[in-house]
C-alpha cells in the first residue's frame, strides 16, 4: 500500500515550476540579447556609412573647386573670342545649359523631405533597445498563477513587449538638416550663384580642362556605328545580285559577261549614289566614292546581313569538319598524275615544287604520285625500269632528287593507285584519289593537271576537304585531241568538261601560258623552274669560254618524246619546205615513243638531212657540245626542255606563239612566225655566240624564283600566314565593313551543283567508258589492294556509306 503525502507533492512541482521558469527566461534573455547586439552592429555599418556618404560630399565639393579654379585662371579677354582658337557656339550653350541643372540639382537635395528620409534610414545616433522586463513579468506572473491554482501554460501576446528609442533627441533630429546634407545644400547654392557670372562663361571658353571634358562626353555619348537602322534590299537589288551570281550558268548558255555586267549596272546605276546611304550613316559613304557598283552592292549585302546578325559558312555541300589549322603547322598536298622515272612534266616539276615548298620548313609537305602495277611499269617506265614495292620506287625519286637539287628534302611521298590507257598515252587515277591523304593532313592542296585528276574522278569534292584547292595546268590538252579522229567534237565536250573541273574543283588555277585553255578561276604565270643542274652546267661553259678554251663544238639539236603531238610534226614540215634554204643543216634528234618508227620513216622518205637517236637525259654530258637548241612545237604549254637549254647558255630558236612568251625576254630566244624566219634565226644562231645569263636571268629561272612566284599568284603566301581562317586586315573593304564568306553565294551553289552532277555521271560504269575512260577505273583492284596494303574496294567504300 503507497502512502500518498500531499504537501511534499505540492512542494515538489511548485519548486519544479520555479525552475524551469527560471531557466525559459534566461534562454530568451539570452536569445534577445544576440539580437540587441547584432542590431546595434547594423547600425554601426549604417553609420560608417553615412560617414563615407559625408566623405564623398566633401570630395565632390572639393573637386567643383578645382574646376572652377582652374576655369577662372584660364579666363581670357573678351576681345580673344574672336580669335581663331575661340571656341564655337556650342561650347558657350555647354555651360550655359549647366546652370540650370545645377538649380534642380540644388533644389531636389536641399528639400525637408530629402533630410528626413535620409535620417530616417541613416542616422548615426539612432539605437534600438528592446525593453525585455514584459517577457520577464509575464513568465513570473504564471508561475504565480500556478502556485495560487491557476492553468500554467498561459500565453504572452506580443503587444505586451515595449520597443522604445531611448535617444529621446531622435524625433528633433528628424526635422533638422543633417551636417553633410546641410553642407551639400550650401556648396551647391555657392556653385548655383557663381556658375551666373559672365566671368565662368569667359574663362570656361578656351580651357583645356573643359575641351577634355567635352571630348569624354562625346565619347561617352557616340553613336555607335551602324546604329542606324538598314533598308532591306528592295526587289532592283536583289535581281541586280541574282544577275551577277549567274554568271556562270549564263556563260555556259553563252551569254557574255559583259552583257550580265550591263544589265547590273542599268539595275543600280542610277542608284549608285545612294546604295551605300542606305546601308551607314551620314557621310560615311564619301570614303568609298569611285569604287564600281560591284562593290557598292557587296557592300550593301553585307550591311543588311550583319544588321540582322545572320552567319552562313560556305555553301551546299560543304564539309563542317574541314582541318583544323589551330595547331599553327600547315599542310600542302601536291597531287600528280605521273612520277618517276617517267621523264615527263607532270613527273619532274610537281617533284621539284614538293622539295623547294619544303625546303624553308614553314609547312609540311607531302607529294602524292601514281602507282601502277607490274605490267602498267613496263608500259611507262623506260629502260625496262620497274619496282615491286612502293618503298623501292621511293627510294629511287628521292636518290634523283638529291643529286639534283643538292639538298635533302624532307617531306613525305605517298602513292595511289593509278592505271596507265595506252590510246591517250597517261595514267588515270583508280578510286578516290583524295582518300589517300588523311583529314588531319587535308588543309591546302595542290592538282597538277587538275582537269586530267577529275576527268573520271568519283570520291570527295576537293573542295570540301579541304581549306584551299590550287590547280596547276601543265597540258594543252585541246591542241592534242583536236589531231586525233574527231577531234574537233572531242575538244569541243572536254573543253566543257575542263570548265565544269576547274569551277567545281579548285579555288585558284595557274595556267602556265595563255597556250592553255581559260578556265574559269584562272591566272597566268609560270610557276616552273629548271634543275640547278643546268645552271651550274651554264656557269661552267661560261667559264671555259672566258678561258679561251672552244665553248660549243656541236651545232643544232632537239630533244623530245617522239611523239608527233610534241612538234616532230612541224619539224619535219619546216625542214621539208626549206630543205633548199637550208642546205647543209645538220640536225640531231634524241627521244624515243610510240611513234619512233613512224617519225623515222616519214623523214627518211623525205630525204632529210636528220640523225635521229635514243631518247636521254637533257643534263647528260653528250648534248653540253651543242649550240642550238631548236623546238617548233606549238602544242607545249611550257616547254621544260627549253628553260634548261637557256639555262645552259645555248641559242633556242622556237615558234612565235604564247607557250613561249615567258621566255621572249631571254636574248638568246629567237622566235619565228613564218618558215622564212625560220631559216633566218637559225643562220644567226649558228654564225654568233650566245649572250652569259645575267644574275636576274638566272634567278628567273631557278626554282627559288618559281616558288616565289607560285606562293604569290596562287595566294598561298597570304593563307600561310593566316591562322585559324582569321580574316586579315585586307579582308576589310575601305574601312567600312568586309567582303564575307557569310554573303550567300549563288555562284558556290552552281559549283556544288555541277560537282554533284559530276559525281553521280561518273559513278556509272557504262558512261564511263562511253566518254572514254579506262575500264575497272572507278576502284582499283586487287592487285592495287595487295601493292599498297589496301582494303578491298566494297570494304573500303560499302554501299550504305556512299
Amino acid at each position: 500500500m503507497i502512502n500518498f503525502r500531499p504537501s511534499e507533492t505540492t512542494t515538489a512541482t511548485t519548486t519544479s515550476s520555479a525552475v524551469t521558469a527560471e531557466k525559459a527566461f534566461s534562454f530568451i534573455s539570452k536569445g534577445w540579447r544576440e539580437v540587441k547586439d547584432s542590431t546595434e552592429a547594423d547600425l554601426q555599418l549604417m553609420k560608417s556609412r553615412a560617414n563615407s556618404f559625408k566623405n564623398l560630399a566633401t570630395s565632390f565639393d572639393r573637386e567643383f573647386e578645382n574646376f572652377l579654379t582652374s576655369a577662372s585662371r584660364s579666363t581670357f579677354p573678351v576681345t580673344a573670342i574672336t580669335t581663331s582658337s575661340s571656341p564655337s557656339p556650342a561650347e558657350i550653350e555647354f555651360v550655359k545649359k549647366l546652370q540650370p541643372k545645377l538649380t534642380e540639382f540644388r533644389r531636389a537635395y536641399s528639400s525637408p523631405d530629402f533630410s528626413k528620409r535620409v535620417l530616417e534610414k541613416w542616422s548615426p545616433r539612432a539605437k534600438i533597445r528592446i525593453d525585455l522586463s514584459a517577457i520577464k513579468n509575464a513568465i513570473v506572473a504564471e508561475v504565480d498563477e500556478g502556485r495560487n491554482g491557476y492553468r500554467i501554460g498561459g500565453r504572452t501576446r506580443v503587444r505586451d513587449f515595449r520597443w522604445e528609442w531611448k535617444d529621446e533627441d531622435v524625433e528633433k533630429q528628424v526635422g533638422k538638416s543633417w551636417e553633410p546634407i546641410r553642407a551639400l545644400k550650401n556648396r551647391l547654392k555657392e556653385l548655383e550663384q557663381k556658375s551666373s557670372s559672365s566671368e565662368i562663361i569667359e574663362g570656361l571658353k578656351n580651357s583645356e580642362l573643359v575641351e577634355k571634358v567635352k571630348s569624354s562626353l562625346k565619347a561617352i555619348c557616340k553613336e555607335p556605328e551602324y546604329s542606324k537602322e538598314v533598308q532591306p534590299l528592295d526587289f532592283q537589288e536583289l535581281l541586280a545580285c541574282l544577275v551577277r551570281q549567274s554568271g556562270p550558268f549564263l556563260d555556259h548558255l553563252g551569254v557574255k559577261r559583259d552583257i550580265s555586267d550591263k544589265i547590273v549596272e542599268s539595275l543600280c546605276g542610277k542608284r549608285k549614289n545612294q546604295l551605300l546611304l542606305r546601308s551607314f550613316p551620314t557621310g560615311e559613304s564619301s570614303i568609298v566614292e569611285g569604287e564600281n557598283i560591284n562593290d557598292e552592292l557587296d557592300l550593301r549585302i553585307a550591311s543588311v546581313l550583319q544588321s540582322t546578325g545572320h552567319h552562313y559558312e560556305g555553301g551546299l555541300w560543304d564539309d563542317l569538319g574541314k582541318r583544323d589549322t589551330s595547331d599553327g603547322k600547315r599542310h600542302v598536298a601536291i597531287v600528280t598524275t605521273a612520277s618517276l622515272p617517267w621523264m615527263t612534266g607532270t613527273a619532274v616539276n610537281p617533284l621539284f615544287r614538293a622539295a623547294y615548298l619544303a625546303k624553308s620548313e614553314k609547312q609540311s609537305v607531302t607529294l602524292l604520285v601514281p602507282w601502277l602495277t607490274r605490267t602498267d611499269q613496263e608500259l611507262v617506265y623506260p629502260n625496262n625500269i620497274t619496282f615491286s614495292s612502293p618503298e623501292e620506287q621511293e627510294v629511287y625519286i628521292r636518290n634523283w632528287l638529291k643529286e639534283r637539287v643538292g639538298f635533302n628534302a624532307d617531306f613525305k611521298i605517298s602513292f595511289y593507285p593509278g592505271k596507265f590507257q595506252k590510246e591517250r598515252r597517261s595514267i588515270i587515277p583508280a578510286g578516290d584519289t583524295s582518300q589517300f591523304i588523311s583529314s588531319k593532313e587535308a588543309d591546302i592542296a595542290i592538282l597538277e593537271e587538275p582537269e586530267h585528276l577529275n576527268w573520271y574522278h568519283h570520291g570527295k569534292r576537293w573542295t570540301d576537304k579541304f581549306n584551299h584547292v590550287v590547280g596547276v595546268v601543265h597540258t594543252n590538252y585541246l591542241e592534242y585531241i583536236k589531231r586525233e579522229k574527231n577531234g574537233a567534237l572531242q575538244a569541243f565536250f572536254v573543253k566543257h568538261i575542263n570548265n565544269l573541273v576547274a569551277r567545281a574543283y579548285c579555288d585558284k588555277v595557274l595556267r602556265l601560258s595563255a597556250a592553255t585553255q581559260d578556265l574559269p578561276k584562272s591566272v597566268i604565270c609560270n610557276v616552273h623552274g629548271v634543275n640547278p643542274k643546268f645552271l651550274e652546267i651554264g656557269e661552267r661553259m661560261a667559264a671555259e669560254k672566258e678561258a679561251g678554251e672552244q665553248k660549243f663544238s656541236k651545232g643544232a639539236y632537239f630533244l623530245g618524246k617522239m611523239v608527233w603531238a610534241k612538234g616532230y610534226r612541224e619539224l619535219i614540215d619546216l625542214l621539208s619546205k626549206q630543205k633548199n634554204d637550208l642546205n647543209g643543216f645538220k640536225l640531231d634528234v634524241y627521244g624515243n615513243g610510240e611513234d619512233a618508227h613512224e617519225v623515222q620513216s616519214t623523214a627518211k622518205s623525205l630525204d632529210l638531212n636528220v640523225n635521229f637517236m635514243k631518247g636521254r637525259d637533257h643534263a647528260d654530258d653528250s648534248l653540253h657540245g651543242y649550240k642550238v637548241f631548236i623546238n617548233p612545237s606549238v602544242s607545249d604549254v611550257l616547254c621544260t626542255a627549253t628553260a634548261e637549254a637557256l639555262a645552259m647558255g645555248k641559242f633556242v630558236v622556237c615558234a612565235d606563239h604564247p607557250s613561249n612568251d615567258f621566255f621572249r625576254s631571254f636574248p638568246n630566244c629567237l622566235t619565228y612566225k613564218t618558215p622564212e624566219e625560220f631559216v633566218n634565226k637559225i643562220r644567226e644562231a649558228m654564225s654568233s655566240d650566245p649572250h652569259p645569263l645575267t644574275p636576274e636571268q638566272k634567278y628567273n629561272l631557278s626554282w627559288e624564283a618559281a616558288t616565289q612566284r607560285f606562293m604569290e599568284y596562287s595566294e598561298l603566301d597570304k593563307i600561310l600566314n593566316t591562322c585559324n581562317g582569321a580574316n586579315s586586315e585586307s579582308d576589310k573593304v575601305n574601312g567600312i565593313g568586309r567582303k564575307s564568306k557569310s554573303v550567300p553565294n549563288l555562284t558556290s551553289m552552281v559549283d556544288g551543283g555541277l560537282a554533284f552532277a559530276h559525281y553521280c555521271l561518273t559513278g556509272n560504269e557504262f558512261l564511263r567508258q562511253c566518254t572514254g575512260a579506262v575500264p575497272g577505273t572507278r576502284d582499283y583492284n586487287k592487285q592495287h589492294c595487295k601493292d599498297l596494303h589496301l582494303l578491298p574496294p566494297h570494304v573500303e567504300n560499302p554501299i550504305y556509306g556512299w
